[in-house]
Parts: C-alpha cells; structure tokens; sequence
C-alpha cells in the first residue's frame, strides 16, 4: 500500500513539473505559476465532482471517463440534473456542467473542438457558485498575448498543459498528498523566482522550525488557532496541520496584500484538505488596518515572515493605534519590521507562543526601534533569538533571525540560540536539515547554557548591553586559530620557495621559445626576456 501511494506521489509530482515545461520558455515562473496552479486546481475540483457524482448515481468508480459518461446521462434528464446540481452545491459549494469538467475539456482537445472560451466559462462559474471561490481565478489571463500571439496559439498552449494534467485523477489522492505536491510545485517556482519569491514562500525547513516551536506542548490541544498576518501562499499556516494532533479542529486565519497570492493560499487551503468552516482568510494591507477586530481577535500562535525592512506609511495617526500606541513611537517608514511584528504580538493571546522571522538588524539598530525593543524586553516579551545561517531564503542571501514572543512570561531572561553554523549547502540555496532542526528545537526546549551555541541572558545583562540583542553579544563563537610550529612553518616557506623556482624555470623555458615576427621585434622581445630573467636573479 505504501509502495503503491509513493509511485502515485511519484508521478503526481513529475506530471505537474512536465506540465510547468510547456510554460516555462514563455513566461519567468512569478507568472505561470498563477496558470498551471490554477489549472491544477480546477482539475482538482472536477475531479472530485465528479467522482461524487458516480456515487449519488449509485455507480461509484474512480475512472473519470465512467464518471463523466455517466453524468452527461444524467443531465439529459431535466429533473434528475436539477436534483443532481443540488446535492452537487450543497456538497461542495460549487457546481460544474457537464460540458465544462475538466475531463470533458481534455475529450474536446482531442477531438478538436476545444475553445479557450469554455475554460473562461468553467472558472467563472466556480466562482459564482459561492462566496468561498468569489474572483479566485481572476488573475489568470487566459488570453494573455505571453501565452502566444495569436488566439489558436493560446489555444494550443493551454490544451498542452491540460493533456499533460489529464493523466493525473486528482480525486485519488489520499490525505495530503495532493496538497503537499503543490507546496512542491510553489516551492520550484520559488526557487525559480528568486527575489520575487519572498512574496508567496517560505521555505519548509524554517516552517517547520517555527511551527513546531509555536506548538510545542500544545499538540493535543483541540480548537487550536492560527494566524498569519503576511501569509503568502499559507506555507506558513498550513504547516500546523502537520505536528497537530487534533488537525481536524485548528482554525486558521491569513491575510495577505498580493492578490494572486492570497488566491493561491485559498487554493492552497482546500487542496490540504482543510474545511471552508475552519479558515477565515483575507485580502488586504496587514499595517494599514487592523486585522480582525472581530471576535476572535486573539490567537493560540502568530506565525510570520513579513517583508523585510519594507516601506510603510508610518502616519502619525497610528500612534493612537492601539496596536503600536504602547510603545510611544512607530517603526521607520523606511523599516516596517517592527510594525509587523507589534501587529502580530497584538494578536497573540496570553498563553499563546508568536514566531517571526526579521532581518538581524531588529536586534541593534537604534532610534525608534531601539525604544521599541526596549518596551518589549521590559515588558518580558521576547523569549527566544535564533541566528539562522544565510542564504535560506529565496528573497534574501542574508542572515535572519527568528524571534520567538510570548506575553505573561514570569521572567525577563532571554534565550539566545547561534544556529548560523548550522546547514548543508545545496545548489543555490542553504538549508536546515531535520538533524539541524531538532537540535535548534532541543536548545530551545532546555533553555540551558550551551557552549558556542546557546545562552541565557538574565535582563540585567541585557540592560548593561543598552538592549542590544546582538547575537555575538551573549553567545562567543570564536575559535582560535590552532597553534603551528616554527619547524613547519619553515618547511612551508622553503617547499614554496623551491615551487616558485621551479615555476619560474618552465616559465622562461617558454619565454626563450618565443621569436619577433621581424627581425628588430625579435631582438626587442630578447631584450625584454633577458631584463626579466636579471629581475627575476635580484628579488630575494
């Protein structure tokens, strides 16, 4: 059985990627992966339909063609569609006609009469079936001139990638599988996108670090809930599902500026399987209002990975905020790292863990986020500082910090954990291990001493450092260098004497073998051999 779900996994994975090839040569992957996660999806959709629609006609298969065969029969019968569509929109919140599932597309592309109109017409009527998929294919240009110049080249484009998706039953995928491939496929284009890619991802490892912190000891705890003030594609989100025991019962909430992303982290949402009830997402600016006002405003874990030292307003009107109206001043308008991260410990509930990844220079730099950091270590808020290595993230090569925040803490001490050091180099990108992972996680659960990588630093200590969080500040990594004996640094410095000597000869060897194309540049280029052979004689 689990042979039979890794080679389904297996070609799962590599269809979507043989799919991504067709767009690739067209377009940078910032923009089709808006087209083939899209296309993914509604396949996901009418695949799940009409899988459901075999076993209200009491003819349940799993073969798409049986499936849809049997329900353009049933349509045919104007009374039994009317009851069909109804247990179709009460089921899943939407409907597809007959004409327009994606296998009955794929049929059209093969026999010819396939439009790029009826794919229009599929995606409109999703989201038109209910407010849960209201404009969430409206960034996807099917008439784009990038998907070709002419109108038949468009055609052709699409129908590519739906043949290449057709061999795939997307209702045959158990549990995650499904959704986990996708989060394969947005962390390919993230990697693909580079910088751009800070937009919608962050990377599994350091999801996985953040997530099973904010977590940890709260595993069984039913009711759980979430929030991701900057969610992207909800990588972030989602990843609660995995280390939960009661995933069935977490509730989530997002919100994310970038249109296209928050549509893919709805996507994304449903194809992990996760229930409409249970997610409460939306599309707006994090900083410019606040988000939810409406109970619940408060939250078991804040997990986040904002935009580094992005603009802001910064309006003097956010000062009566009560968001940031605490701490006196606001973050710099240049700097919004510490408006997002006062956004989200608004948020946190009392007995809740927050974790937020930030450049290091949250931790030093001075003026208004100098006096912010101080309000927060006087106020106990900051438990934890962790140095990550550099080159993590696909929207920066530099160094991060992930700050772990909690409120009613009964100590102001501060944990600081040096895991820098700690990674393996892959192709273009660092990135932390499961070995690397939990030794990070251990350290932050004994919260001891750790020679070189980890330490406690009582608040008096910190307020001598002027509530500077600098990570070497309380943490020494140095290591001298070793101690190298005057006999072998002599055998060093006679053996490289010789190999200068002997590069030197084979160097001139070649030099006499040269000759002037004349006979006045022959005599001039001897000239100049034998000044440099004299040189060569005086150096010491």
């Amino acid at each position: 059985m689990t042979e039979r779900i890794e080679k389904s996994s297996t070609t799962l994975y590599q269809a979507l990627w043989n799919s991504a090839d067709i767009l690739r040569s067209k377009m940078d992957a910032n923009e089709y992966k808006s087209y083939l996660l899209g296309l993914v999806f509604y396949k996901y959709l009418s695949d799940n339909m009409l899988r459901y629609v075999s076993v209200l006609l009491e003819e349940e298969t799993e073969d798409l063609q049986v499936a849809q065969r049997l329900y353009v029969k049933a349509c045919e019968d104007s009374d039994i569609k009317e009851d069909l569509l109804e247990e179709l929109q009460d089921e899943f919140s939407y409907t597809i006609e007959p004409q327009l599932t994606f296998t009955a597309q794929v049929n059209a592309i093969h026999d010819g009469s396939f439009q790029l109109e009826d794919l229009v017409q599929g995606f409109r009527d999703i989201e038109q079936s209910s407010e849960i998929f209201e404009n969430l294919f409206e960034d996807i240009d099917l008439y784009s001139k990038k998907l070709g110049v002419s109108p038949q080249k468009q055609n052709k484009t699409i129908a590519d990638v739906m043949k290449e998706l057709s061999v795939l039953n997307m209702a045959g995928h158990a549990g995650d599988v499904l959704g986990d491939a996708y989060e394969y496929l947005i962390g390919q284009f993230a990697s693909e996108s580079g910088k751009k890619a800070g937009e919608f991802y962050t990377p599994q490892p350091v999801a996985k670090l953040m997530t099973q912190i904010v977590l940890q000891g709260k595993e069984n705890q039913k009711g759980f809930s979430v929030y991701d003030p900057t969610m992207g594609s909800g990588s972030l989100l989602l990843n609660a599902k995995k280390y939960s025991n009661e995933s069935g019962t977490i509730s989530y909430f997002g919100q994310e500026l970038n249109t296209s992303t928050y549509n893919l982290a709805r996507m994304n949402m449903i194809l992990h399987g996760v229930s409409t009830a249970n997610q409460d997402l939306r599309n707006a600016d994090t900083l410019d209002q606040d988000w939810p006002t409406e109970e619940p405003t408060n939250f078991d874990a804040v997990l986040m990975n904002p935009p580094y030292s992005a603009n802001w307003s910064a309006d003097k009107g956010f000062l009566e905020d009560v968001r940031f109206s605490t701490y006196g001043v606001l973050a710099p308008k240049s700097k919004a790292d510490f408006a997002f991260l006062l956004h989200g410990y608004y948020h946190l509930k009392d007995s809740g863990v927050m974790a937020i990844v930030l450049p290091h220079g949250v931790l030093f730099r001075g003026g208004g986020e100098g006096k912010i950091r101080k309000v927060l270590l006087e106020n106990g808020a900051i438990d934890t500082v962790i140095g990550l290595p550099a080159n993590i993230f696909f929207n920066t090569s530099i160094p991060t910090t992930v700050i772990i925040l909690k409120k009613d803490r009964p100590t102001k001490d501060v944990l600081f954990i040096d895991a820098s050091q700690g990674f393996e180099k892959a192709k273009n990108q660092n990135t932390l291990t499961d070995e690397h992972i939990d030794t990070i996680l251990e350290a932050y659960a004994k919260r001891e001493n750790k020679e070189k990588y980890a330490y406690v630093a009582g608040f008096e200590e910190i307020v001598e450092n002027d509530y500077n969080l600098n990570i070497p500040r309380y943490v020494d990594t140095f290591e001298e260098e070793e101690d190298i004996p005057l006999e072998t640094i002599s055998t060093t410095i006679q053996q490289t004497k010789k190999d200068l000597a002997h590069a030197e000869s084979e160097l001139f060897g070649m030099l006499n073998e040269l000759h002037g194309t004349t006979e006045d540049a022959d005599k001039e280029l001897q000239e100049f051999i034998s000044k440099l052979m004299n040189d060569g004689d005086n150096v010491e």
